[in-house]
């Protein structure tokens, strides 16, 4: 097995700061990192062991980072615009490229977090190939109802409590940015459509048979549209959280994926 060590620090956007955590092989296979994107409630700590688990698989560098208003980044004090996955690929994105020095790399998103791994594949061509797990492609009617029964759950206050963990006082926005988000009106038109044809990359689209906040119709949507080649995986038995529920056939199919792909 391939010892792994970590590095944590912050990077200054304004008067703003990320939170960045990398694994680092002892021994390099490639130098060419993978840049991991969390979900919705999600945060760097949330990732658990796939971080350390995909490096050791990959033998490349892997970094994650906490989205401004997540995890040990800085608070944000105001929702998110309709505009919020977009922003994160043209905006924080390439501050984070920047800080490391990075020019090519992969981008690997799990659920909203998948959606912003695709924007930002099609807007930097240094991008060399595209990961996608349980992404958001669209508002469907199971997105909705996922997201209204989530909420309810999280009105309670030991579940508050549980978010917390993650994200400390922001515990309460965390959450109102992914339901007042996703939920209001405005956003039930938004889609991938602007950005899926600019994706040239190589692309593996994975997707949990029994994902409770998207069907299988986002992979097809995502893998049918983009300009690259591109494969999508349906993981029987599975739910939102493929990497965590499925890990196994999480990571050997990223690792097949890459070696069938050259990347």
């Amino acid at each position: 097995m391939n010892h792994i060590t970590t590095q944590e620090q912050f990077v200054s956007i304004g008067d703003l700061h990320i939170f960045i955590k990398q694994w680092l092989p002892e021994k390099v296979n490639l130098s060419v990192p993978v840049i991991l994107l969390h979900d919705s409630l999600g945060s760097v700590g949330l990732w658990k062991d796939f971080p350390q688990e995909l490096a050791n698989s990959l033998g490349r560098r892997v970094i994650a980072y906490d989205r401004l208003g997540f995890g040990k980044s800085s608070p944000k004090h105001t929702l998110p615009s309709f505009d919020f996955i977009k922003e994160e690929a043209e905006v924080y994105f390439p501050a984070i490229k920047a800080e490391f020095g990075i020019n090519e790399y992969l981008i690997l998103g799990h659920s909203v977090g998948g959606a912003m791994a695709v924007n930002i594949a099609a807007y930097d061509a240094h991008c060399k190939g595209l990961i996608t797990i349980a992404a958001q492609a669209f508002v469907e009617p199971l997105t909705l109802d996922g997201i209204q029964t989530a909420k309810q759950v999280f009105s309670q206050t030991e579940q508050i409590k549980r978010l917390a963990k993650w994200h400390g006082e922001k515990a309460p926005w965390v959450l109102q940015a992914w339901t007042g988000t996703w939920l209001a009106p405005e956003f039930l038109t938004w889609n991938l459509d602007y950005c899926l044809k600019d994706v040239s990359c190589p692309a593996l689209v994975i997707h949990g048979e029994f994902d409770e906040f998207g069907s299988s119709a986002f992979p097809h949507y995502i893998a049918e549209n983009v300009s690259g080649v591109a494969e999508f995986l349906i993981i029987q038995g599975c739910g939102h959280i493929p990497h965590r529920e499925k890990p196994n056939e999480v990571l050997n199919s990223i690792s097949k994926y890459i070696l069938k792909q050259q990347l």
